[in-house]
């Protein structure tokens, strides 16, 4: 809807030259007061449809300067067009919020109006899995997970900004979490260097998710560091587990893995360590294996939504380096499982591979788009597939 303002700009006058008193005032006859500043805004009333940005346009003449700003004093950034003609905001008018627009244009004249935004049918938010101060492994991906559907995904995306240190190579892509809700991860194209400082910018007040998503009502962000470069290989034919940090090996554990063949099995490929959850209790029937187990685990690390775990396993000290028989997870002394629990990092890279596993947990099952070539993961951006450099 557009309102046209107008407001009269303060009064002009007019120096007259010296006059012996015989002046002409044919000059002062023919002077005629400008016109009142006109400009129109393509957001008035009360309950304005929030999440469009904000137009102001002059009638006449150039715009010098246009302020938007909010009940807070905070100004909605916003850029002149090259003509002079018309003003738009950078980012949207967001929800539930009061504007003032101040236009000033070349001649100083100046013009003003407000208006009001509703508030939000639906909000959408999000969750960040990476807390702020964090230092987290060299896999570790920046992982949304959103309350409500995205369909407006490109809309979304050109608001998150990832910015390094050391001008990561990186791209977003669009995945369907565990959960069943959208999930947008930001992944470097290799694993990121230690050392490496990362801030996570997600402008999303104002913006629409589309159908069925609601309107996002804040901004989020970020910052995190990542910490030491410690890998960890499985071997399902070995049984053993290797741990490397900087290139160089650092240990090799005897481990038991899930037993092949069935839905014990383990997966394989690239995963992360998640979290690091010490003493859970793990109940086989929330994981889809009957009555195969019930019982308290100590330094459990989760690889998986889906419950796979690299844990303490005293109860199968007997397998460990010589058979694969556990329920999935990866299971080691209590002895090798804290000190692994205590030098390991959440984002830490965790890779299964051999004989006898389930194949790959779905990407969302956990961080699982390392088993995705860089191409291939590119395309998952709803830019093209463009990637963004931090």
């Amino acid at each position: 809807m557009a309102g046209t303002v107008l407001l009269a700009a303060a009064a002009l006058t007019a120096c007259s030259g010296g006059s012996d008193g015989g002046g002409d005032d044919k000059g002062k006859a023919d002077a005629k007061p400008k016109a009142p500043m006109a400009v129109s805004v393509n957001l008035t009333g009360d309950q304005v449809k929030a999440g469009q940005p904000v137009t102001v346009t002059v009638a006449e003449g150039k715009l010098a300067q246009v302020k938007v700003t909010d009940a807070k004093g905070a100004e909605l950034p916003g850029k002149i067009a090259d003509d002079g003609k018309t003003w738009t905001s950078e980012r949207n008018a967001p929800a539930g919020a009061e504007y003032k627009v101040e236009a000033q244009d070349t001649q100083s004249q100046s013009a003003t109006t407000q208006f009001r935004t509703s508030t939000a049918d639906k909000v959408n938010k999000v969750s960040i899995n990476i807390s702020k101060g964090s230092t987290v492994g060299v896999a570790m991906p920046v992982s949304l997970v959103f309350d409500n559907p995205v369909t407006n995904k490109a809309e979304v995306e050109k608001q998150l900004k990832v910015t390094t240190s050391d001008n990561s190579e990186g791209s977003w892509g669009w995945i369907k979490d565990h959960s069943g809700n959208d999930r947008v991860d930001w992944r470097p194209k290799d694993y990121w260097k230690s050392g490496t400082d990362v801030k996570v910018e997600m402008k999303l007040n104002g913006v629409d998710s589309g159908k069925g998503g609601g309107m996002f009502a804040r901004d989020y962000s970020t910052e995190f560091k990542i910490g030491k470069d410690r890998r960890i290989q499985v071997s399902l034919d070995t049984k053993k587990m290797s741990v490397t940090q900087d290139g160089q090996a650092l240990k090799t554990i005897p481990v038991s893995a899930g037993t092949p063949g069935g839905k014990k099995a383990s997966w394989s490929g690239k995963m992360v360590i998640m979290s690091k959850e010490g003493t859970i209790r793990m109940d086989s029937q929330t994981v889809g294996l009957d009555n195969a187990y019930d019982k308290m685990v100590d330094y459990s690390m989760r690889l998986t939504w889906s419950g796979m775990y690299a844990h303490a396993a005293p109860w199968n000290s007997g397998n460990f380096g010589r058979v694969n028989s556990s329920s999935g997870c990866v299971g080691m002394s209590d002895a090798d499982a804290k000190d692994f629990f205590a030098q390991s990092q959440v984002g830490d890279p965790f890779e299964v591979v051999g004989e006898g596993s389930k194949g790959q947990a779905d990407i969302g099952n956990g961080y699982g788009e390392w088993n995705l070539g860089w191409d291939e993961w590119k395309t998952k951006s709803a830019l093209s597939g463009a990637p963004q450099n931090g």
